[in-house]
């Protein structure tokens, strides 16, 4: 099946953050903040590029969402990034309502509504394991009859790893947690017009029947100061320890991601404790 990746690269969307802003201008002058921009480049590149670029299955759409405002500089800098990585496709768009813009966007990056395709959602500081998409693949595989008898069929990777960069490397702790929005996928029935972006996902589960799967650690939840979800008044706190030498070989194995290389995007940031 078609595999089909959307990524949302500081597009403002009216709707769809945690972040409430009194006008789209004011969203727009928020996402485009310089320090937020820095940051959200540095953990593009250092975290989320790697693993995509190293899938094992490399037959995959990546969709990478920015509004039309986009400053050019930023735009330049973001087609140097991808410009190794022919799945990627920039889809620029002004602002729009957030659930139905990413559908139009998904639906019109399927190569044939008549035939049944796999979605997943992915946000620009977070990472999957290398082999993310051949696992998606062999789950829908493995589930024929699920996917005959419902237009939406869910797969949860659901073990992986919160980390957080800087000058030092990575710090990092392994978690288990369902639904969390990466590494989260749905297969789609021809003619379906629903697509990942129309749940939230922590709710996906009400509206589908899904499969979980936890044997493996399959993603990387990207954890910084300009999280949409950390923004609130209510933050869980999360203890994060620094990777050692075996920790790191795992994460280079796994994601693709080498502390090396964040140590150099991150050079001349705080090196955070411990």
């Amino acid at each position: 099946m078609q595999v089909i990746g959307l990524c949302r690269f500081s597009y403002p969307a009216l709707g769809g953050f945690q972040v409430e802003h009194d006008s789209v201008e004011d969203r727009i002058a928020y996402l485009y903040g310089a320090e937020r921009m820095e940051e959200r480049f540095r953990h593009f590149e250092a975290i989320t590029l790697p693993g995509l670029k190293a899938q094992t299955d490399g037959d995959f759409t990546f969709l990478i969402v920015i509004g039309d405002q986009l400053p050019q500089p930023h735009l330049d800098r973001l087609h140097d990034l991808v410009a190794d990585f022919p799945q990627a496709r920039i889809v620029a768009q002004p602002p729009r309502e957030h659930r139905p813009v990413m559908a139009e966007i998904l639906n019109d990056a399927r190569a044939d509504l008549g035939h049944p395709c796999l979605q997943f959602r992915h946000d620009d500081d977070d990472a999957v394991g290398v082999t993310f998409v051949q696992r998606l693949r062999e789950a829908a595989a493995d589930c024929p009859g699920l996917l005959r008898d419902h237009r939406l069929v869910g797969f949860d990777f659901n073990r992986g790893y919160i980390a957080r960069p800087d000058s030092g490397g990575l710090l990092a702790q392994e978690t288990v947690t369902p639904y969390w929005g990466v590494a989260l996928a749905m297969a789609v029935k021809p003619w379906a017009r629903h697509t990942i972006m129309n749940f939230g996902h922590n709710r996906l589960n009400r509206f589908m029947p899904t499969v979980t799967f936890t044997h493996e650690p399959m993603f990387v939840r990207g954890h910084n100061d300009h999280n949409d979800s950390r923004q609130g008044e209510k933050v869980t706190k999360v203890k994060l320890r620094r990777l050692d030498a075996a920790g790191e070989q795992a994460f280079d194995q796994d994601f693709a991601i080498s502390s090396d290389r964040v140590r150099a995007i991150f050079a001349g940031t705080p090196r955070l404790a411990p």
